[in-house]
């Protein structure tokens, strides 16, 4: 453990090695985000109410995403190239560490771009979520599910790599998460509301969690935990099976 923290502190030291580029690729990210979130209250200002999802409750699902995709594809940025870095050979440099591999793969890179949507997320909750004790720790909670289930489920698809020669699942999963994810689960129907529950767990990521801070139900609570328990088990299994069959590409670089 104490390696991959050194591991995780080095990862930090390097990205804001450059601190003028790191403070402007976060801030990027935050007017980004400042736009979009202008988007969604036009929107909703026109359209009042649509389908039972309100401004108010649009806010909660962004600041829960930003929040939790942030930290994910900031902190363990690696999560989204784990198809590339078995296609190229790049686990070489972490198979004779003393940690597991995918536990070092996910410590090695920061994104500092990402972390300003994890900053970005927090302050929207703090400034447009009404706050109180029971809804912040809720919001904290829901956040951390919400980006472990997100990492989960990238390297997960990322791992299809070991089996396919191909790093094309990684990439689509990525999209197909933060196109699905951005949207309230109730406005879809049929086929892709099922998708958004099941095979790409978006509804889990971010509509979830918004319900749950706004209105908190144990029985909701317990399905998300259950969904990203599922999908951590079924990442960790199938980068495991994957690792087995892994063929070095001779790199020797730094994942």
């Amino acid at each position: 453990m104490r390696g991959l923290l050194v591991t995780m502190q080095s990862a930090f030291a390097e990205s804001a090695s450059n601190r003028r580029a790191f403070m402007f690729q976060g801030a990027v990210m935050i007017v980004n985000d400042l736009a979009w979130i202008g988007f969604w209250v036009v929107f909703f200002h026109k359209a009042g109410t649509v389908r039972g999802w309100n401004t108010d409750q649009i806010v909660l699902l962004q600041a829960v995403l930003t929040t939790g995709g942030g930290i994910s594809l900031g902190v363990f940025s690696n999560a989204r190239r784990v198809g590339t870095l078995v296609i190229d050979g790049g686990l070489d440099a972490l198979l004779g560490l003393p940690a597991h591999p995918l536990a070092q793969l996910l410590v090695r890179k920061i994104e500092p771009i990402n972390l300003g949507d994890a900053v970005f997320g927090i302050g929207l909750f703090a400034v447009a979520g009404h706050p109180t004790p029971a809804r912040t720790l809720v919001f904290m909670g829901a956040c951390s599910v919400s980006m472990v289930l997100f990492t989960s489920f990238l390297v997960l698809t990322g791992s299809l790599a070991f089996f396919g020669g191909r790093s094309d699942a990684g990439e689509l999963g990525l999209s197909a998460m933060m196109v699905l994810s951005n949207y309230p689960a109730s406005v879809f129907s049929g086929f892709a509301k099922l998708v958004m529950y099941t095979v790409v767990p978006a509804a889990f990521v971010a509509t979830v969690p918004a319900q749950l801070i706004d209105k908190f139900d144990p029985k909701l609570a317990a399905a998300m935990l259950v969904i990203t328990v599922v999908f951590a088990a079924a990442t960790i299994a199938t980068f495991n099976a994957g690792l087995r069959r892994y063929t070095s590409g001779s790199v020797w670089t730094r994942a």
